[in-house]
């Protein structure tokens, strides 16, 4: 799928999709962040619906990650202290597992964990909306992913506004990243043809009206129009940082942790609880740019092969840990030695020409222009440094620089960042088959 450029504006095609979704859905809620993706939505939404639609309800939820800026938490309530009249309000401040990539020891920590108030980074909002252990919602299952949180949440909606098809908006965008580019090439999934509307539940799904707009296109709209909006753009562009590096997200993600030494500037009482609540946090902060954590060319130790030095951090990690690279770095070798990914002549040709043992297996339907699907006949290369055309080829370096950036979704070989442990996957398929026979 290509992209088509159409001689009509972004916000004109917005304005064609909130009137499909009233026409569709009878129920539709806004996930709001705080940040300008979902801000902008959230403002244009109810801004159509004032126009179009005066007596439906929106419902708006806040799916709150507890260590964030405090310019952050008061965009968030000053929204929510606007809205209150119109909306049905929603702000979640439950303990959810929120992946951190700033610990060789801990995958996840826990917003909101009721077992270590004392650590929070800030106080629990006090509002009657708010949603918490004292009045949880239904399907909330304690201590469960974020992201299982908060397509749960969409079940729980449906029922809180008596049944019938429910859509959650998202802020996203096409733009941001190549993953969520290829999101949207997939129609096979979408409501009735359309690419930015997927599946969640029986009749619950997700959609993102603003998948075609850009970053320009989000700030000339907020200028137009006058919309308020998070004041962290403001002091990041102070701080120096280009457009693509402005996000509003948990500080020990893989997202935002090259950016987690800006609270010491920025929010330094935010920080200094910031530090107790992860282990790793300061560590992350001073080196995250740095080969101590992998950023630049990392160097392989005297006596070690990139497979044995692989073999050798697997062992120093705990168990959970080194179970969870193990079983990725299996199914990638596996992937390479039984499928084979696509790659371009030029690299099937450098490959030959270093000596390889390389086998065609095929044409690969991932790729855009079918591209050779290629399968590594003899052991995986210890590292592929003399290949300048890819990196996507697999060997023992790549698995190594995933250790050691404690990259524990192993994003740098390529999986990707949804359900990643099939233990998981199982648990869930278990649990909810019931539920998805009847989809």
């Amino acid at each position: 799928m290509k992209r088509e450029y159409l001689d009509r504006s972004v916000y004109d095609a917005v304005q064609d999709r909130f009137d499909y979704l009233f026409q569709e859905f009878e129920n539709i809620y806004v996930s709001f962040s705080g940040g300008k993706d979902s801000g902008l939505l959230l403002n244009l939404l109810m801004d159509y619906k004032r126009a179009h639609y005066p007596h439906r309800v929106i419902g708006l939820f806040h799916q709150d990650f507890e260590a964030q800026y405090t310019v952050t938490t008061e965009y968030v309530t000053r929204t929510f202290e606007r809205l209150l009249p119109e909306v049905a309000p929603y702000w979640v401040c439950l303990p959810m597992a929120t992946r951190t990539a700033l610990s060789s020891y801990e995958m996840f920590w826990y917003p909101w964990d009721d077992r270590h108030p004392e650590l929070w980074v800030r106080p629990m909002p006090n509002y009657p909306y708010v949603i918490n252990m004292e009045r949880p919602f239904n399907h909330y299952r304690y201590r469960m992913h974020q992201e299982d949180l908060a397509k749960q949440f969409g079940r729980f909606y449906k029922e809180q506004q008596g049944g019938g098809k429910t859509v959650c908006l998202l802020g996203m965008r096409a733009s941001e990243s190549l993953q969520r580019y290829s999101a949207f090439l997939n129609k096979k999934y979408g409501y009735k043809g359309e690419c930015w509307i997927s599946k969640q539940f029986k009749d619950v799904w997700c959609a993102s009206p603003l998948y075609d707009w850009t970053n320009s296109d989000v700030w000339v709209a907020n200028a137009r129009f006058g919309y308020d909006y998070n004041r962290l753009y403001d002091l990041y562009y102070q701080a120096g940082l280009k457009i693509d590096q402005m996000r509003v997200a948990s500080p020990f993600n893989d997202y935002s942790k090259d950016a987690l030494n800006l609270y010491r500037v920025i929010d330094p009482e935010i920080w200094t609880k910031l530090v107790g609540r992860v282990r790793g946090a300061n560590f992350g902060a001073i080196y995250s740019r740095t080969k101590a954590m992998g950023y630049r060319n990392i160097s392989l130790p005297e006596g070690h092969t990139w497979k044995s030095y692989t073999l050798f951090l697997l062992d120093t990690l705990p168990s959970r840990l080194r179970n969870n690279y193990v079983k990725k770095f299996k199914t990638s070798i596996r992937f390479w030695r039984e499928t084979g990914g696509g790659l371009s002549e030029e690299t099937i040709r450098e490959l030959e020409e270093h000596g390889y043992q390389i086998q065609r297996n095929g044409v690969s339907n991932y790729t855009l222009d079918k591209k050779s699907r290629v399968i590594f006949a003899g052991p995986i290369p210890d590292h592929t440094d003399d290949i300048k055309s890819t990196k996507d080829i697999p060997s023992w370096k790549r698995m190594c620089y995933c250790i050691l950036k404690n990259d524990h979704t192993c994003r740098f070989m390529g999986f990707g960042l949804t359900r990643q442990e099939q233990k998981r996957i199982d648990l869930i398929k278990r649990k909810y088959g019931g539920i998805m026979d009847d989809n």
